[in-house]
């Protein structure tokens, strides 16, 4: 499958929708799905509660993206309109140097079990070790087809912490859950071992349950960028200089928290754009980005160098907790094709694919921010949306955003005007 499509956004949504189809190899259910996009209200129903309806995304498609030696065509489910079109670009200037290379360390997940009022912590917590292997069989019991598939409670780790509140014992199960994003299974084993860790502890079980700082569940990927591929003809900079300015832009992020932020939210960007239309959990990977980031002071989870051959060297490491199986994935019926569009075998698959979107999405953002200014960009992007806002409708919707760009004022004011002299 080739993900290089050039002018797919000439295509009417139909035309696209077909060639994604045909690349992909997507059924007719799949196809009507992404057609359809929405849930029916009973089947929201059963995924919400107090439901009163259903709100639809966008599903976009970026294109050019080669991760791990294979093309991918990537769905994204967001509202705001240049994402889509940084992802694509980003993955065309990886393209030609084999695109991206990922790494994932395992669908690993972490229970936390809250032990408050225990007399002497640290005797505890050598009787909870010394206790391990009966724990983790107990642990297992909760869940026998996640062990049959080669998951399951691996380890006992126990932390003696010193709170606001005093000294609490803090027991965590170091949990495989295979493809699913494991946010139930972990509970599960948590709930179950509580009256065991009270016991052990001599003290009082409150809390126990999953952490959002999946640090054991990591997704790496990286990518060589040439820098001929930063610039372009109408540009006053060399690529050199575009690339230069990248490192720097990166270096601002590793020293200013402030930055860093705006910086980890153009990662995100591309991130939660997939996971919304996969239906995973866009809130537990944010939770867990930013904790990761924040770990020894807030910073990028990217990072930026040149390499010998003088190529921008781009990487990211990051946790990355979804999952391919159970949760909301198999409810929604666009989600299903989404999924299909991936054509991913398992979690870990999937983790990578949304670090290499994340990178490329947050180096095609820092490369407009350093050359023409990330407005440009994303106002000409943005200017059918306001020539929408004044009103326009049918081919009118074109031509005043046509002349909004040419003029460079895009402002809804502007656009109410070429409408009136338009009609």
């Amino acid at each position: 499958m080739d993900s290089r499509i050039p002018g797919l956004y000439k295509l009417s949504i139909e035309d696209r929708r077909q060639e994604v189809a045909d690349r992909c190899d997507l059924d007719e259910e799949a196809i009507e799905a992404l057609a359809a996009g929405g849930l029916a209200d009973e089947r929201a129903d059963t995924i919400s509660e107090n439901v009163v309806g259903t709100i639809e995304y966008p599903v976009g498609i970026a294109t050019n993206f080669r991760i791990d030696g294979a093309d991918r065509l990537i769905p994204m489910a967001i509202e705001e309109t240049s994402v889509v079109a940084a992802a694509s670009y980003g993955a065309r200037m990886a393209r030609e140097t084999g695109g991206f290379t990922t790494n994932v360390t395992g669908p690993i997940m972490i229970a936390q079990i809250q032990a408050t009022d225990v007399a002497d912590p640290h005797a505890a917590k050598t009787r909870i070790l010394n206790d391990a292997d009966r724990l983790i069989e107990l642990a297992n019991e909760e869940d026998p087809v996640l062990v049959e598939h080669g998951g399951g409670c691996q380890d006992v780790e126990v932390r003696v912490l010193d709170s606001a509140r005093g000294g609490m014992v803090i027991t965590h199960l170091i949990v495989d859950v295979r493809d699913a994003m494991g946010g139930n299974a972990v509970n599960s084993m948590a709930e179950a071992l509580a009256p065991e860790i009270e016991a052990l502890t001599e003290g009082t079980v409150q809390l126990r349950i999953l952490s959002n700082l999946a640090d054991r569940r990591l997704a790496r990927a990286s990518a060589r960028v040439p820098p001929e591929a930063l610039t372009d003809d109408d540009s006053d900079l060399s690529g050199e200089a575009v690339r230069d300015r990248i490192v720097d832009a990166w270096a601002f992020a590793a020293a200013d928290p402030y930055r860093a932020a705006t910086h980890n939210k153009g990662i995100m960007n591309g991130i939660d754009a997939v996971t919304t239309a996969t239906f995973n959990d866009w809130r537990a990977i944010e939770a867990g980005a930013h904790a990761y980031a924040a770990r020894g002071g807030y910073g990028p989870l990217t990072t930026y160098e040149v390499d010998d051959d003088g190529n921008l060297a781009c990487s990211i490491e990051l946790p990355i907790q979804v999952g391919t199986v159970g949760g909301a994935t198999q409810l929604q019926p666009a989600a299903r094709a989404a999924m299909d569009i991936l054509d991913v075998d398992s979690a870990d698959e999937l983790a990578g694919i949304l670090a290499a979107v994340g990178l490329a999405q947050n180096y095609a953002g820092l490369r407009a921010l350093v050359s023409e200014g990330i407005q440009t960009g994303h106002m000409n992007l943005h200017a059918k949306n306001i020539a929408i806002q004044a009103g326009a409708t049918g081919d009118l919707v074109d031509e005043v955003a046509d002349r909004l760009v040419e003029e460079d004022a895009i402002r809804q004011d502007r656009a109410e005007e070429l409408l009136d002299e338009l009609r």
